[in-house]
């Protein structure tokens, strides 16, 4: 039985999406710096921070960083793993929709694979609340290849067997047409990025359990997923590795 929100949904998965969940390519900054012309000084706002894969990408780039994610296990990962060093990072318990963050205190609010579990609404006046004038918003995700090789195919056909709800959650996601209607007139650039995650047997277990969808251990169709995950790899593994292959889509703008 999965968790009863959104916000809990991960909460028994937090060792495997740490591990496993893939970054972000460094070219998502460069042409956000480059081409939409963000200072890379600019204070950011990570909504759905969850273990702080986003957060990290920011932090790697120089940008002072408030990770947002009410979560508690996952914030804690965060925290765990990036607020040694960090002295530009903090921390609030807050969702998308009630950050908690003071009136024009940053100048970008983004948000990643997280985005499309969030009230895409009720969420804008509470972004252009944060947001100081002339600010922007980056909402950004991977998107799995779903027929890019023999591999993809027949995992996309594990999770449609196997999964709980994994049908219902995919539908989720955002499409490009949605996006620009969503930023409408404020919308300042879109682009795609190829991302990939070589994975062996282990990498590969884990990336599935990380998902929200894959049935935990106990329930009936967890011992038979794992069955056909190893077969599956076993069929398509070179040099004891397979490709997972996503784009990254980001879409940034104003929220006038």
């Amino acid at each position: 039985m999965q968790p009863n929100g959104p916000t809990e949904r991960f909460s028994n998965r937090v060792a495997d999406y740490v591990r496993y969940r893939p970054g972000y390519p460094p070219a998502l900054l460069d042409w956000l710096h480059r081409d939409i012309g963000v200072p890379a000084t600019t204070p950011v706002a990570d909504i759905g921070a969850g273990t702080g894969i986003s957060t990290r990408l920011f932090l790697d780039a120089g940008h002072p960083v408030i990770a947002v994610e009410p979560n508690a296990a996952m914030r804690a990962a965060a925290e765990h793993w990036l607020a040694a060093g960090h002295p530009q990072l903090t921390f609030a318990a807050g969702t998308a929709e009630a950050t908690t963050l003071a009136d024009a205190s940053v100048g970008l609010v983004s948000a990643a694979q997280a985005f499309h579990w969030f009230d895409t609404e009720a969420l804008r006046p509470e972004w252009r609340r944060i947001l100081r004038p002339g600010g922007m918003a980056l909402v950004y995700w991977n998107s799995r290849l779903l027929e890019a090789s023999p591999f993809l195919s027949a995992y996309e056909q594990l999770l449609l067997d196997y999964g709980t709800d994994y049908a219902a959650v995919a539908e989720r996601y955002q499409d490009d047409a949605t996006m620009r209607a969503w930023f409408g007139d404020g919308l300042r650039g879109q682009v795609q990025l190829p991302n990939t995650q070589y994975l062996d047997f282990d990498g590969l277990r884990g990336r599935l359990q990380s998902s929200s969808y894959a049935p935990p251990a106990g329930h009936p169709r967890h011992a038979p997923m794992l069955d056909a995950l190893r077969g599956l790899f076993d069929t398509h593994a070179v040099d004891g590795r397979v490709a997972f292959e996503y784009r990254t889509r980001a879409f940034v703008g104003t929220l006038d």
